[in-house]
């Protein structure tokens, strides 16, 4: 049902309520617009409902799960029941999208359940979830409406035995053989949480190593663990399909058969941009479905922004709010840019793996004079006491202005640490600045400290 061609006056519109979505309709409702923002599923987007959010709830139970198993190796031998993690995963997810829902019920912001579809420049048609067609005519808007998974036509998604992601999160019943399609951070992830758990997993993929989008130095310790767990890994395999038995894929012209239960798919996201009417708004995207915007995150020429996943760079929840914010505050007519001088990049795996700024190879071919300080996480106190040996702490220095502009990191927790990296490099901190902060002993954090130490040292 069309609620007639006249249009409601909007003052910012927002479309997406994920976390840029919601980030950016909180700063513009902040600096006192009037805004509407439109989500045709679920406030929180994909990294509170069905992504970052769950996904380390399952991390969290695997993890347990497995302290278990090696403390009490004879309690059990049944898989776990994945009925009761979705109980528990649901109540956090509930938890957390009620309190999104109420900041923007406290600052004012207007929320229409729907799909929004651009008609012109300034006017969208949003199909609400009641089947009504309300349209709304903007003054300014922000387009934020995240990604999805890649899909293979040679494995076509239905839910219980193919899945994606999301699926792969929705399971009742744990899988006694999963193949994971992929070794990017989203496969590796639930492929060792669910190892961890209990199932036999096999992971395809198309590169010649696990995480081929991060260094090398990187997927050593992952690999590493992956055997522990008894993870099969097919490296440069290719997957030709899925039968009644499994995933079928070729490797070396081989044909390989992998008996499964489950297939998750887990090749990459592609934005969430075709679907959008942006010709009718004059809005160009490139071969991957990216929209080009302004250091401002706003499209030149036009009152729209576009921040998140459908724009260049890492797809990353904590990129998209903090362009967000960026974006808020230049249509609200402030003289701002999104120039971090790092965004950090972390996988959940194990051991977890972190990284920020240049790499010492990055450095190089950018022209930086550099030296990179390694410290084995071996030489850490703290880690010998939780019987983890397999990670590092490295730090990339700029010799020339003193100045660390990398910092990668594999071990427990650096998903926490690698904070301390990423506020050096924004600060154009010194490695004697590190190595002058007094860092609580037995911490895993001494590993920037020990890093910086060895530089200054060798240094003077």
């Amino acid at each position: 049902m069309v609620m007639g061609e006249s249009a409601e006056p909007v003052d910012l519109l927002v479309i997406g309520g994920g976390p840029g979505g919601y980030t950016a309709a909180l700063r513009a409702a902040e600096l006192g617009r009037e805004v509407v923002l439109v989500e045709k599923e679920f406030i929180g987007g994909v990294c509170l409902n069905v992504g970052c959010i769950p996904s380390k709830t399952l991390i969290e139970t695997a993890d347990a799960h497995r302290t278990v198993q090696r403390l009490l190796p004879h309690a059990t031998d049944e898989l776990p029941d994945l009925a009761v993690w979705q109980d528990h995963k649901a109540e956090v997810v509930q938890g957390l999208a009620n309190g999104v829902a109420g900041l923007l019920k406290k600052a004012g912001v207007r929320v229409l359940s729907g799909a929004a579809r651009f008609t012109s420049r300034s006017r969208v048609a949003v199909q609400q979830t009641n089947d009504v067609t309300t349209f709304l005519e903007f003054k300014q808007a922000i387009i934020a409406t995240g990604s999805r998974p890649v899909a293979i036509p040679v494995a076509p998604l239905n839910g219980t035995r193919v899945v994606d992601s999301t699926g792969a999160l929705s399971l009742e019943t744990m899988p006694k053989r999963l193949v994971v399609v992929g070794a990017g951070y989203i496969g590796i992830e639930l492929a060792t949480a669910y190892a961890k758990l209990g199932s036999e997993v096999t992971i395809v993929e198309l590169q010649d190593r696990v995480l081929p989008e991060m260094p090398l130095q990187f997927a050593r310790p992952v690999a590493t663990r992956l055997t522990e767990l008894g993870v099969t890994v097919h490296t440069s395999a290719l997957l030709t399909g899925v039968d009644a038995e499994g995933a079928v894929c070729e490797r070396a012209g081989t044909r390989l058969a992998l008996p499964a239960d489950v297939v998750l798919i887990a090749v990459g996201r592609r934005p969430n941009t075709d679907d959008l009417g942006l010709e009718a708004a004059w809005i160009k995207t490139d071969s991957g479905g990216r929209i080009a915007v302004g250091p401002d995150r706003v499209i030149p020429g036009t009152g729209i922004a576009a921040i998140g996943d459908v724009t260049e760079g890492p797809m990353l929840a904590h990129k998209a709010t903090a362009e967000a914010v960026v974006a808020a505050e230049a249509l609200c007519g402030r003289k701002v840019a999104f120039d971090p001088a790092a965004i950090p990049l972390v996988v959940f795996s194990d051991p977890e793996v972190a990284s920020a700024g240049y790499t010492e190879d990055g450095a190089r071919e950018a022209g930086l004079n550099v030296r990179a300080v390694t410290i084995p996480l071996s030489a850490l106190g703290r880690a010998a006491t939780m019987g983890a040996r397999n990670g590092f702490t490295q730090l990339v220095v700029d010799t020339e202005a003193d100045a660390v502009v990398g910092v990668h990191m594999a071990g427990p927790h650096v998903s926490e640490l690698i904070a301390e990296g990423v506020l050096a490099i924004e600060m154009a901190a010194s490695p004697s600045d590190l190595a002058a902060t007094v860092h609580a002993h037995p911490t895993l954090a001494e590993g920037m400290f020990e890093a910086a130490s060895r530089y200054v040292h060798a240094t003077r």
